[in-house]
This record gives C-alpha cells, structure tokens and sequence, in this order.
C-alpha cells in the first residue's frame, strides 16, 4: 500500500471506536478518506480480499474506498482517525496491518491528542496523526525485508485452503509484486508460486498420514479441490497416489 506523507494530513474525524456489543460484523467503505486505527482488542479485519489477525498493539491504516469488514470476538475499542492525504512527497510503503509493539503506547497518546484537538485545533489534530502516520511508516521500514517475508509467509499459512494469488500475497505482506518475488528468491530459493506449491503437498502428506481425514476433504484443506489434480500433484511432488500416502 502506498501513501505520501509531504504535508500534514486533513483530519475529517477521530474518535474511539466501539464496536461488537450489538452484532459481530461491521462493513466500512469511506469515499476518499483513509482510515488509521490502533487496536486494544482481538478481531479479524478482510479488506481486498486479504484477512489479517487484528490482537491489541496493532496498527492499520486502511486506503480510501476500500470495503473493510471486521469480526468481533465481543466488546471492541479502538481509536481511530479518518483523513485525506495530500498527493506530495516520495511515496511510502506501508503494509495494511502491523504491530507496533513498544511503540503502541506512544501512538495512542497522540492519537488521543488528536481526538481532543480535532474539533477545536484542527492544525493541533492534523500535527498528532501526521507524527502517529510516520511513526507507522517507520514500523515498516524498521522492520526489514524479513517482516515482509514473515508476513507473506503466515498469509499463505492461513489461507492454503483457498486459491491465492501472488498480487494478494503482496498485499499481505505490504510489498508490491516484484519485491516479494525477489524477497522469496532471496529466501527460499524459489518463486512464490512454488513455495505455496511446496506447502500446500506438504500439508497434504501430514494430513494423510497423521489423520483419517477422507481423501477429497484433504485435498479441499489444501487447496486442490480437484481429485485429479490432486492425484497428480502427490504423484510429482510427493512420488505416490494419496492413497499409497496413506497406507503404512
């Protein structure tokens, strides 16, 4: 996700947020305006097709006309910022969802700042995001080419039962497509597409042998729904049937 930080953003509101009292779903879409949030709860956040863990100490910042839904676990605070970014500066990188670890204290000092200020100092509110938006970016940058590498590599963890596409597994991970494509090279060796190849039959062969799941709710859990295709991936990647697999 990119955004440019060369002047102060223009606050249009901040508040705290709660939220999963009443019903356990939310679903978001503001026109133009960017969404800052630090969290003090755990939930889950989909947005663009990519589900991220929210767990408190995170941090996102979501881009203008972006559908987001969010699933509560129960009663959820957090402390928000909605804003418009002026088109200036070098472009920053950002991931959508990160952990701000020691830092989150200090972010929610000034985003709290900026929920006083916003209505009668809005220069004052614009001044705390602007400092809480760096502070996020540096988060990122901060974190190193190996973060990028984790988070892309726990996305894949959590969502092997399903397609995934490398565009997605860069988002995830808050990289653009070429990056991670050189990230995993320099990683592993391989292309993404190989490396969610590799653990996909993996997973298979674990789950042939260590459990009695039915062979088509394997290859469903592993994302390869088709029989066939199933078959025919154990037999190149792993050198037998998932039949043969399973039997001792």
């Amino acid at each position: 996700m990119t955004l440019h930080l060369g002047g102060p953003p223009e606050v249009a509101a901040a508040g705290v947020g709660v939220h999963g009292v009443g019903r356990r779903r939310d679903i978001f879409r503001l026109r133009g305006l960017w969404q800052l949030h630090v969290y003090g709860y755990a939930a889950r956040l989909t947005a663009g097709g990519v589900t991220h863990d929210i767990r408190p100490g995170h941090v996102s910042l979501i881009p203008p006309d972006e559908t987001v839904q969010f699933f509560y676990e129960g009663r959820s605070e957090h402390l928000y910022a909605h804003l418009r970014l002026p088109a200036q500066g070098e472009p920053v990188t950002v991931p959508l969802m990160q952990d701000a670890g020691a830092g989150t204290p200090l972010l929610r000092d000034l985003l709290r700042q900026a929920i006083t200020a916003a209505r009668s100092t809005p220069p004052m509110a614009a001044a705390a995001v602007w400092t809480v938006l760096w502070r996020v970016a540096r988060l990122a940058e901060s974190a190193g080419p190996h973060a990028a590498f984790g988070l892309a590599v726990a996305h894949i963890e959590a969502n092997l039962a399903r397609p995934l596409s490398v565009p997605e597994v860069a988002r995830a991970a808050g990289i653009s497509h070429n990056h991670l494509t050189r990230l995993f090279r320099a990683e592993t060796g391989h292309t993404v597409v190989a490396h969610i190849r590799r653990r996909r039959l993996e997973q298979a062969r674990h789950l042939l042998t260590a459990t009695t799941l039915p062979i088509p709710a394997v290859a469903a859990a592993v994302g390869i729904p088709d029989l066939q295709a199933f078959n025919k991936a154990c037999r190149r990647e792993l050198g037998a049937s998932p039949r043969a697999l399973r039997t001792p």
